[in-house]
């Protein structure tokens, strides 16, 4: 019943003999209100407390196991954009040296090739479109881990390799850091029983810890400039390095 309503029952009601109305005071009605309230936020808790845990853990999972939330800062001027543009040139052009024996390898050099156009069409581009071609560069990156982790081992499990195809839609980033992960232990194997690509290995671990500190330095200072070139930089050196993988 609305105040008005219960204003003309009262008025009415007055009008009988005996009868007195004593209104609702506006401290009351929040009285009421507050209750409400209360109740609702104890329902919503009480639900909250007895959801599933495994529901609770999951809605509090890490960032890396969310679907790609791609960041579009970055290239705040024309000089840092042509920096991005530049710098990733050289993965087409190791995509172009690599070595094609066979269709692994062949399928990881064009997958580089792949990378560097990517970014380029990323860091060149504006407006709503920047969102899916910086989805399209995490998921090329990812897709190239996948394929030089083939290239390598032939012989990688059958449930691996098409869990790492239906994730990488989603999560290219934790695909990128298992097949990354895998490639560094076999180059390190490798690397053991050959000396020939022991410098290699050593050019390859400084160019991966300066990549990964670049990397994470730009995510955590998204605003200083010529950190993502860097970055571009020190991942291509790294590449490269893989490239004496498949010789």
């Amino acid at each position: 019943m609305s105040p008005q309503t219960a204003l003309r029952h009262g008025k009415v009601l007055e009008g009988l003999h005996g009868v007195q109305v004593f209104p609702h005071s506006q401290s009351a009605l929040e009285e009421i209100n507050q209750q409400g309230n209360f109740q609702s936020i104890h329902d919503k808790s009480f639900i909250t407390a007895n959801q599933p845990l495994l529901i609770q853990l999951w809605q509090q999972r890490p960032a890396c196991l969310r679907p790609v939330r791609c960041c579009t800062q970055g290239d705040h001027n024309l000089v840092e954009t042509a920096a991005n543009v530049l710098t990733s040139l050289p993965f087409i052009a190791l995509g172009i040296q690599a070595p094609r024996k066979n269709f692994n390898t062949t399928l990881y050099a064009n997958s580089l090739i792949g990378v560097g156009v990517a970014s380029a069409l990323y860091h060149s581009s504006r407006g709503k479109l920047r969102k899916y071609l910086r989805w399209a560069d995490y998921t090329m990156i990812a897709t190239a881990t996948v394929c030089l982790s083939r290239a390598i081992r032939n012989e990688n499990p059958k449930l691996l390799m098409t869990a790492s195809a239906l994730l990488l839609p989603v999560q290219p980033l934790m695909v990128s850091a298992v097949h990354t992960g895998m490639m560094e232990v076999a180059f390190a194997k490798r690397a053991v029983n050959d000396p020939e690509l022991r410098k290699a290995h050593d050019v390859h671990k400084m160019s991966s810890l300066l990549g990964g500190a670049l990397f994470i330095a730009d995510d955590m200072f998204p605003g200083t400039p010529f950190l993502h070139s860097a970055w571009h930089l020190a991942a291509a050196v790294g590449a490269g390095t893989c490239n004496k993988l498949l010789e």
